[in-house]
């Protein structure tokens, strides 16, 4: 996957360019030392192999003079990486210098002097290897040309492949007989692995004692003296060992670099999601949709977190982090940095500059979300009784919902937010605690609070209290229940403290309260009208207001037909535990989503801290618990929906039906709601996808024969029985234990993975979806031996767009959408890729897409598409693939399953009366000579009628499906769907409304 985080990509960037000067210089020096008449300049002597793959700056700089002397020209890329390292360096400097002028510390100081000295000594590099003068005449990316523009899987070819062909050395892995083996993973795991040690005997294969014994006639060989180990070699250097020696504290300098990237990251991706909070509050966004980027942005901070500190172990708390940043004094920082906004001429040219502002540097470093978190805490270990202390209940209390925070000031409006924050923790904790503790209070149990594994991987996690926040919440309880005294602070990391201000911001928002880098505080009216369980209300339809599109009311509607509809002894005992399992998720969704049992007060439980305004303000005062809640319970009624789907013959039957009466002409305009499920539910429907428009009879058989298989069967049956030990109910309701419909929706993808997208596996990936095009841009390009042309390698994606109708040049087109875009200094947002955003697998290759490539298609082999995409960027792609299966023109998640198995069996009831009272031989051969169940006679009665055997028959099917029509629009939990090219068109009409919420990328510092 692209690097997210700066410091990643700059510790990558460096490695692969130490990585080709080393190698090239060494190359040299065997070279010069192999010719026989070596002149005194070019003496070998004069230099040293390198074995450790590590340098001084002043080694760096004296290889890069023997490399300009012997080396023409030098890759392009090479000098892309010196300037990838030089504006990392220049980045970090340009800050911690401010950091020291504010803040004298001498650990800083001596760091930033070993900055300089080493951006000084790689500009002075770029212009030895004759780049351009790095200051004053640095070409621009628009003025490079195509072989100049290289990413990340480019770097591997080039680098690691063929290395110096201009002197003529040869590969030793090609002299192996190894080659390059194309490898794509990421490239620090790309690098040559750790070989055994040189010298060390390895035993053969099929050898025994019989190996030992001398050949007859010979004498035997004198003793072996021991083996000698060979000098060290480059060959046994992992890439990660790679590194330059700048100074006695090198560490210093990369661990405030390390810091200085993830503040950047996370200050970045709340931008982001505050504007996407403020389209649910103001715009009508589904909560859901801004719950699951949220996730998936706190999961971008968390991997960045670990990806870093891996090299700096037990120095990866928040407070250490802060710590480093501003020296221990955050007060003497604050106010005293500033940004500035430019305005640049069409040629690129600065022409006007806005007056500096202050920046909030506590808002910006999230100190405000920090210190409440810890302040809770410790407040509650006090007690663990779940009230507050007498001092900490002075602070909060009279937290009023309806405060004016736009005539407020900045203290009163921060002290609000506070007293919401720790109140909210409050009732987080009492409700998420509750099971232990009226276990102890109730039932005598005697569970020690600090001993408990809250985490949703314990036994209490099938105790559901909560939904989408179970995994904060068990921390936050964690830390909370541990005994009075506890320091606890080593154990927040920066992603906790992250989660808990996108939680704060999602409600200050709505109350018209945003910030930015540039504007600080940013007020206006609260979104009128807005409510947090707005959404969620939809979903569940509690009073039953909208027939078809709640929840509830489906649940209940499919319950009663089920039972109504009967069968076999055998068939009643699987309906039975069908309705069994909808009513236990009913009772779930109707106790703890949207709405709490905590709001009619839980026995030994303290009540709401918001009770005197509204006493479930656990979820009323949280968009985002309703986003994420509202996003879980999607997941997990479309996988239990699709479990039943997946028991019962009426979903399939259906859908090839009314295939086989459009394509026969029986039914002249197609039944919408069976267009949409075939379309969105295909590869479920139809052998490879492919809808059949002759062979019926035999589609049908094939479907279901290919997943009878030996094999098929064996792993859906050991899928079922780990689902059964689950004490998670998405691993009770896990979708590879289905038949036939295991399609996953991106939510349950994205869960699956921990919200780790590179950890998706390619098969599931949905063709035309976002992250398809990222796997795309990631996929190598080869050329095709039998017609010379260049093509995408033949990966599974790659197959399944094939399939769908995509063609090569197209694929290409794609794969290389993205670094056409970076390579122009635009970001990767949809905004710019409209032409692009996957409607449906024909929307890739529509006229519009090719019209904007027309001309663009050249692709050199071995080139990537690949791009380092920044947080924003990545969610910013993401985020129409959510939509679309949210509330989009491709509803996975939107639609009520349990409704749409009413109308299923309603139409089975109906064809059934209606051919029984005719006496039809179709249905008499089916029903009547058949002692089969009921599911098994409609099974026959179907397959019967897909071969065509009765003419009168299908007239009768045709006209069930017409009396009365689904439609599928009528069967969406929400009010309307919105395609996403009307979305994307919304967002550019109203971006002066959200101009306060654009990235800050024109803000220096």
């Amino acid at each position: 996957m692209a690097t997210h985080a700066a410091y990643l990509a700059y510790k990558r960037d460096s490695r692969h360019l130490l990585y080709w000067i080393i190698h090239a210089s060494n190359s040299i020096i065997e070279s010069l030392a192999s010719r026989e008449h070596a002149t005194e300049e070019e003496d070998p002597e004069t230099q040293t192999i390198n074995t450790t793959g590590q340098v001084t700056v002043a080694g760096f700089l004296s290889m890069s003079k023997l490399i300009a002397k012997h080396i023409n020209p030098i890759p392009p890329i090479i000098y892309r990486l010196l300037r990838s390292v030089i504006k990392a360096r220049t980045a970090a400097l340009s800050f911690f210098k401010e950091v020291v002028t504010l803040n004298p510390d001498p650990e800083i100081k001596k760091s930033n002097a070993t900055h300089k000295h080493f951006i000084d000594a790689l500009a002075q590099i770029f212009n030895i290897l004759g780049g351009d003068v790095w200051v004053s005449s640095r070409k621009s990316e628009d003025d490079q040309s195509e072989d100049e523009k290289y990413e990340d899987k480019d770097i591997i070819d080039i680098i690691f492949a063929n290395k110096f062909s201009v002197l003529n050395i040869e590969d030793p892995k090609q002299a192996e007989g190894e080659g390059d083996d194309n490898n794509d993973e990421e490239p620090d795991q790309e690098a040559h692995a750790v070989t055994p040690i040189q010298g060390q005997r390895q035993p053969k294969p099929g050898k025994g004692k019989k190996g030992k014994k001398g050949k007859k006639g010979k004498k035997p060989k004198k003793t072996q003296k021991p083996a000698t180990t060979k000098p060290p070699s480059l060959d046994d250097t992992p890439l990660e060992s790679y590194r330059i020696i700048e100074a006695e504290d090198e560490l210093v300098t990369e661990y405030l670099m390390a810091a200085y990237g993830l503040w950047t990251e996370w200050a970045d991706l709340r931008s982001y999601l505050q504007r996407l909070w403020h389209e649910v509050a103001y715009s009508d966004l589904n909560s859901a949709v801004a719950g699951e980027l949220s996730n998936l942005a706190i999961a971008t901070i968390r991997r960045a977190e670990s990806a870093i500190f891996v090299d700096f172990p037990g120095h990866e708390s928040y407070e250490t982090i802060i710590q480093t940043i501003t020296r221990g004094d955050i007060e003497k920082v604050q106010g005293q940095f500033t940004v500035s906004l430019y305005l640049k001429s069409l040629d690129g040219a600065p022409t006007q500059t806005i007056p500096e502002t202050d920046i909030d540097i506590k808002e910006g470093l999230l100190t405000h979300a920090y210190r409440d978190l810890l302040d809770f805490v410790t407040d509650f270990q006090k007690t663990r009784s779940g009230k507050p202390t007498a001092p900490m209940m002075a602070e909060i209390r009279n937290w009023n919902p309806k405060f004016n925070l736009q005539r407020a000031s900045k203290e009163q409006r921060l002290k609000w937010r506070r007293s919401y924050t720790i109140n909210w923790l409050y009732d987080l904790v009492n409700v998420f605690s509750s099971i232990v503790v009226q276990r102890n209070t109730q039932r005598g149990e005697r569970h020690a609070y600090e001993s408990v594994d809250w985490s949703i991987h314990g036994p209490w996690n099938r105790h559901r209290r909560l939904f989408g926040l179970n995994e904060f919440a068990g921390f936050v309880t964690a830390l909370a229940m541990q005994k009075p005294g506890t320091d606890v602070r080593n154990k927040i990391l920066p992603h906790h403290v992250f989660h808990l201000q996108c939680i704060v911001d999602s409600l200050t928002i709505s109350r018209g309260w945003s910030q930015t880098t540039l504007r600080g505080h940013i007020l206006e009216p609260p979104a009128p009208g807005f409510r947090p369980r707005r959404d969620v209300d939809l979903f569940l339809d509690r009073e039953n207001e909208r027939i078809g599109m709640g929840f509830l009311e489906g649940v209940q509607h499919l319950k009663q037909i089920i039972q109504f509809d009967g069968g076999s002894e055998r068939e009643s005992n699987r309906h039975r535990r069908q309705c069994d399992i909808l009513e236990l998720l009913q009772g779930e969704f109707v106790n703890w989503l949207g709405e709490s049992k905590y709001m009619h007060g839980l026995n030994t439980i303290p009540p709401s801290r918001f009770s005197d305004t509204d006493s479930n303000g656990l979820w009323e005062y949280s968009p985002f618990l309703c986003g994420v809640g509202l996003m879980e319970g999607l997941e997990l009624e479309y996988a239990c929906n699709m479990m039943i789907w997946d028991e019962r013959p009426e979903p399939l039957l259906l859908v090839h039906l009314h295939n086989m009466l459009v394509q026969k002409g029986y039914i002249t305009e197609p039944v919408g709601l069976y267009v949409g499920l075939q379309n969105m539910h295909r590869t479920a429907f139809f052998a490879d996808g492919k809808i059949p428009t002759s062979d019926f009879g035999e589609a049908l058989t094939r479907r279901v024969s290919e997943t009878a298989t030996h094999r098929a069967t064996t792993q859906r049956s050991s899928v079922r029985a780990s689902s059964r030990v689950g004490v998670d109910i998405h691993d009770i309701l896990n979708q590879d234990a289905n038949r036939f419909f295991q399609a996953k929706p991106v939510l349950i993808l994205y869960r699956k993975a921990d919200w780790m997208i590179e950890r998706i596996p390619e098969k599931d990936i949905i063709v035309g979806s976002g992250l398809a095009m990222l796997r795309l841009s990631q996929t190598k390009i080869g050329v095709d031996p039998k017609t010379g042309k260049r093509q995408l390698e033949d990966t599974d994606l790659v197959r399944r767009h094939k399939a769908a109708g995509v063609s090569d040049e197209a694929l290409l087109d794609i794969s290389s959408l993205f670094r056409k875009t970076k390579a122009a200094d635009e970001d990767v947002v949809p905004e710019k890729l409209r032409a692009l955003v996957p409607e449906d697998y024909t929307a890739i290759m529509g006229s519009e897409f090719k019209k904007k490539a027309k001309g663009k298609t050249e692709h050199p082999p071995g080139e990537h598409g690949n791009v380092d995409m920044s947080g924003r960027e990545l969610l910013g792609l993401l985020q129409w693939d959510v939509f679309r299966e949210v509330c989009g023109d491709r509803p996975l998640l939107g639609l009520n399953y349990a409704y749409v198995m009413v109308v299923f069996l309603g139409y089975f009831m109906n064809v059934e009366s209606m051919l029984k009272e005719s006496r039809n031989p179709l249905y008499m051969r089916a029903y009547e000579s058949n002692t089969d169940g009921k599911s098994a006679k409609r099974v026959a009665l179907v397959i019967q009628a897909l071969n065509e055997l009765d003419d009168e028959c299908l007239k009768v099917m045709a006209k069930a499906f017409e009396t009365p029509r689904a439609g599928l629009w009528n069967l969406i939990h929400w009010e309307e769907l919105e395609a996403v090219a009307s979305r994307v068109e919304r967002m550019s009409k109203d971006s002066a409304r959200y101009e306060h919420f654009q990235h800050d990328s024109c803000g220096v510092m």
